[in-house]
């Protein structure tokens, strides 16, 4: 590795939430949400525990050996995700979800749109992991 060079390094967080909400599109009858949606039409929503990973991507400093300090990272989540949206109904208490159905890619483009607003170097914001289950996970690049 040259001198001049420098490197590059991934920096990943992880933070739980909780969350309820019910999968409906205003676009679809009441039928065509069912057939969509199942059970996640539910008329009283349901729940989940929800685990996001949120990934950074750039150089790391000579100064200080890092891509960004974690406690920063942790800020921004804590302001993105945790404050919007832990123990809240995503359809009801987040007004971006008024008109957007609150599925998994759909709250992943959410966390990455508040996380670009408020980081002091949004171009670092390299990806969003979100598990609303152990077996459903969505991974959103901003693309």
């Amino acid at each position: 590795m040259s001198s001049s060079k420098v490197p590059i390094g991934y920096l990943t967080r992880v933070e739980k939430f909780s969350a309820c909400h019910r999968l409906h599109s205003p676009h679809l009858t009441d039928e065509e949400n069912k057939i969509t949606y199942g059970k996640c039409n539910n008329f009283h929503g349901h729940g989940h525990n929800y685990t996001v990973e949120v990934t950074l991507k750039g150089p790391i400093s000579k100064e200080r050996g890092m891509v960004l300090n974690i406690n920063d990272l942790k800020v921004y989540m804590v302001d993105a995700i945790m404050v919007p949206m832990d123990h809240k109904n995503l359809d009801k208490d987040v007004p971006y979800f008024a008109d957007v159905v609150s599925t998994s890619e759909n709250v992943a483009i959410f966390i990455w749109n508040n996380l670009k607003k408020i980081m002091k170097e949004p171009e670092l914001l390299y990806e969003v992991k979100l598990y609303e289950t152990d077996k459903n996970i969505v991974l959103y690049r901003g693309e």
